[in-house]
């Protein structure tokens, strides 16, 4: 199979962090792109840092909106996707009771219900080019989290539909869910989150896609990218929440 034959690739939120580095690994794989995002001028930005920009597409939609994910799924109708990357989002940091509750449920919207929005509709398409999909979840969704509750409780939902469905689809388009722990994306600054919690855990972003893109390879999975992520998420897994949660609180805590 040549390059020009491999078909189209969604990657929302590709305006910079995660989105950047899977549009530079995806398109040296000979992928097409469609470039996602809400910022014109960061878009413009990735798709010229690309080898190839001229022959990628660049498409402005709010995915809080439902209005916006139908409309992006119609600039979608003649294309031929074969890959969806799920990779916008993000969370609100404070108190529960302290934060607007039209962000909070934007954070529901973006980061859970827009890629089970995307992926229904693409489902056709990608079982039909056997196709693959990723979706950008974290290890937020392992633990409840204590000054970021809807970030957790969105990204605990993405990881569970994603294991769900990678297992329903299996054999005809492969799934990848991506638990990410702390990573220089520009998260922090988008999420109000302090800067330096979580910096012994940190890892390259680019390590991170790298992981994401082996697991694809070899058939999709469950990923947790990079030694220093794996050991947070062990911690997850041996430290009782009795013990975690009043941690998570007194270091989460503005």
């Amino acid at each position: 199979m040549t390059k020009a034959m491999k078909g189209s690739v969604l990657i929302t939120g590709a305006s910079g962090g995660f989105g950047l580095y899977f549009a530079k690994e995806l398109e040296k794989q000979g992928y097409r792109l469609i470039l996602h995002g809400r910022d014109a001028a960061r878009l413009k930005l990735v798709q010229d840092v690309l080898i190839h920009p001229e022959k990628h597409r660049v498409l402005m939609y709010e995915l809080s909106a439902r209005k916006g994910n139908d409309q992006l799924l119609e600039c979608l109708a003649k294309e031929r996707i074969v890959g969806l990357v799920n990779n916008a989002g993000f969370g609100v940091w404070g108190g529960f009771e302290m934060c607007e509750s039209v962000a909070q449920l934007d954070v529901l919207r973006v980061d859970l219900v827009a890629p089970i929005t995307l992926a229904h509709a693409l489902l056709p398409k990608l079982k039909k080019n056997n196709g693959f999909i990723i979706n950008v979840s974290s290890l937020a969704g392992e633990m409840p989290m204590p000054y970021m509750s809807t970030y957790g409780s969105a990204k605990a939902g993405l990881t569970f539909w994603s294991e769900a469905l990678r297992l329903e689809l299996h054999g005809k388009v492969k799934v990848v869910t991506l638990a990410p722990g702390p990573s220089p994306t520009g998260f922090r600054d988008i999420s109000g989150a302090p800067k330096g919690k979580g910096g012994w855990f940190s890892t390259p972003p680019e390590k991170v896609i790298e992981a994401s893109l082996q697991t694809l390879s070899q058939g999709g999975g469950y990923c947790v990218p990079g030694w220093r992520h794996q050991c947070l998420w062990g911690l997850q897994k041996i430290i009782p929440r009795c013990v975690a949660l009043p941690l998570l609180k007194y270091y989460l805590k503005p």
